[in-house]
């Protein structure tokens, strides 16, 4: 699996400082620790991973790995984003809310610690890698969730052309979603999920873009203190982007659609 396999790569000497919430002490993550973490992922049988056996961390500034399943307890160590972790015991219902998303305390195995973390930041899917495309990454999701389904439309006109991609996760939820496409989208890193709590329709837009020539904001639909729909916009100077995350039956619908002018 490409995600895990780079992790190797990213992980060597890196501290990591902020956990799902709030900025963490420094930890260290030893070259040994890891590849043996990575050697352990690489031989998960897929009926472990659609299982939910195993997860990884959706959590752009890493996630808690906590002594006892209170967020007052000890951190054992810090998860850093596309981490794979096992699961030992999962909380199936919620008991708390971190940045806008319910969840609870899994009891899980990470780099031969066993110990806590919060589920609202843990998902079955694997995140992108990097610079992967759409496709190349439903491809390599259909190898252990063959309900994945990627799509791809042309249209517009030979003066504004349109193309649209779209990618259907059964049996995911919208913050799960969200962390997927702002990664595979590149969304700014300011853009955290939104609270469930807010105006119907809210725009939050990007701090650093000041100029009327450009837009890059994400419109939030809400409908009763829940969220229906995201969706990011960015616009330049003959470029616009529009991605959505939208549930649709039971699954979460990710589309981006760009259009050149």
């Amino acid at each position: 699996m490409k995600t895990v396999k780079n992790l190797s790569l990213v992980l060597v000497s890196t501290i990591v400082l902020f956990s799902c919430k709030n900025p963490e002490k420094p930890v260290s993550l030893t070259i040994n620790d890891q590849k043996e973490d990575l050697a352990i992922a690489e031989s998960v049988p897929p009926e472990e991973i659609t299982n939910n056996l195993y997860l990884y961390v959706t959590a752009s500034t890493g996630l808690s790995l906590r002594e006892h399943a209170n967020l007052q307890s000890e951190k054992l160590a810090v998860m850093p984003y596309g981490t794979r972790i096992k699961v030992i015991t999962s909380e199936e219902n919620p008991t708390m809310e971190i940045g806008g998303i319910k969840g609870g305390m899994d009891k899980i195995e990470f780099n031969h610690k066993k110990g806590y973390a919060f589920n609202g930041y843990l998902s079955k899917f694997f995140p992108p890698e990097k610079g992967i495309s759409t496709k190349g990454y439903a491809d390599e999701l259909k190898m252990n969730f063959p309900k994945v389904v990627y799509t791809e439309t042309k249209g517009g006109t030979a003066s504004k052309p349109t193309n649209t991609e779209t990618l259907l996760l059964p049996g995911s939820n919208l913050h799960e979603a969200y962390y997927i496409a702002k990664h595979l989208f590149n969304f700014p890193n300011e853009f955290e999920y939104p609270t469930q709590k807010g105006k119907e329709n809210q725009v939050i837009k990007e701090k650093k873009y000041k100029n009327d020539r450009w837009t890059s904001e994400l419109q939030v639909t809400r409908k009763e203190d829940v969220i229906i729909k995201i969706e990011y916009v960015y616009k330049n100077k003959g470029f616009s982007k529009f991605v959505t995350i939208a549930k649709e039956g039971d699954a979460i619908k990710i589309s981006k659609t760009e259009i050149v002018e």
